[in-house]
């Protein structure tokens, strides 16, 4: 037997004694709970924006360059925003009914591409009032509705520069769309910086009323080299002109976009528009709550125009010209449009000396000196 009074036997006591306490109804005490992870905080949902093409993104023009701002901005901002696009929405009723659906789907930024959709945003805008809406190429603004618009008619005079060395002729054709103040500072810049380096100059026009016609666009192009024009520029949204010159062995640009492998043996230029750096700071401004309304008019200085792409074959001494005119639009030491202008009819439009304001460009309802006949009423 086991001596009760051993060392290993009052250990089994101590042992059994205190299984005996826990069948009686002792409990040992529960493992402390696992901390719990506070929630992450919700993501906030993205700003949703659209856009509103006049043309098909597929143009290699206008909308298309606005495409590619809108891609560009979403690469900047990343989740922070989502975007929509609807493409070739006609100038009127269509484009009110389209953007008042984009405003209802709850589009918190809605851009209008084109000037004639001033007027419905204008009226949607009102309906609106939490929205912000923005107009390219227009002048109405309100509380929550502001415009934006490049200075392109400075990538037209730099067009102008190599055009008025390469003609032959001494005369330059215009393809235009609309006869509105943005397009007549087009066709101006363009014959101004055409007689900077050759005075002889003319520019002929012919209209198209159309944004986007190709066919409308190719006739008017024939009926300028029909005319002894040898370089065409036009102000319109399609490639039409540029390779109608090519078809013919003349010289044309490209607009809004690089158009250069359109036409190769024609191109001279590209004049370039870079929405995506209006885009990024629009968008930014409704995301930081800093959005006012205003106008916002942008070239080469901040890095929304360009003009690109002059071949090799284009003179050394063109292309420096070129380059000293983008150092003066860098520099702000180039004004396009200083006195004295005298329009077609030889009427002073700006005084010797002065250079041109925004309120002076936004004015423009003439031809300048050399560019022949007269403009038309604007519908």
């Amino acid at each position: 037997m086991t001596n009760r009074s051993s060392p290993k036997f009052l250990a089994l006591a101590v042992v059994f004694a205190a299984a005996g306490l826990t069948a009686c109804g002792q409990k040992a005490a529960p493992p402390a709970p696992a901390p719990v992870a506070a929630p992450a905080p919700a993501k906030p949902a993205p700003l949703k924006a659209a856009f509103v093409y006049v043309g098909p993104v597929g143009d290699a023009g206008y909308t298309y360059a606005h495409d590619a701002g809108r891609k560009e901005a979403v690469a900047k901002l990343g989740d922070k925003v989502a975007t929509t696009f609807v493409e070739n929405i006609k100038e009127g009723p269509d484009a009110e009914r389209v953007i008042r659906e984009l405003a209802t789907a709850g589009n918190k930024v809605i851009f209008a591409t084109s000037f004639g959709f001033g007027d419905s945003m204008a009226k949607v805008a009102k309906d609106f009032p939490d929205v912000y809406f923005e107009h390219a190429t227009g002048f109405r603004t309100s509380d929550n509705m502001r415009v934006y618009e490049p200075r392109i008619h400075e990538g037209a005079y730099l067009a102008g520069i190599v055009a008025g060395r390469m003609t032959k002729t001494n005369v330059l054709g215009f393809v235009g769309s609309f006869p509105i103040p943005e397009v007549l500072r087009n066709i101006n810049a363009f014959t101004l910086g055409a007689q900077s380096v050759n005075p002889k100059i003319k520019t002929k026009v012919v209209w198209v009323g159309s944004w986007f016609d190709p066919p409308k666009e190719t006739e008017a192009a024939k009926t300028l080299i029909n005319g002894k024009a040898d370089v065409l520029l036009q102000n319109t949204d399609s490639t039409a002109v540029l390779q109608e010159a090519e078809r013919q062995h003349k010289y044309a640009f490209g607009w809004d976009s690089d158009m250069s492998s359109f036409a190769p043996k024609a191109h001279l230029g590209s004049c370039m528009l870079l929405w995506g750096v209006y885009y990024e700071k629009a968008l930014n401004d409704v995301l930081g709550k800093t959005w006012k309304t205003g106008a916002t008019k942008w070239g080469y200085r901040e890095g929304m125009t360009d003009f690109v792409k002059i071949p090799d074959f284009v003179p050394a001494d063109v292309k420096k010209k070129v380059e000293d005119a983008k150092a003066g639009l860098k520099a702000g030491t180039l004004d396009i449009f200083k006195g004295p202008i005298t329009d077609s009819t030889g009427k002073v439009q700006l005084a010797k000396g002065l250079a041109a304001d925004d309120k002076w460009l936004g004015g423009v309802t003439f031809y300048v000196k050399g560019v022949e006949g007269k403009v038309p009423a604007s519908k």
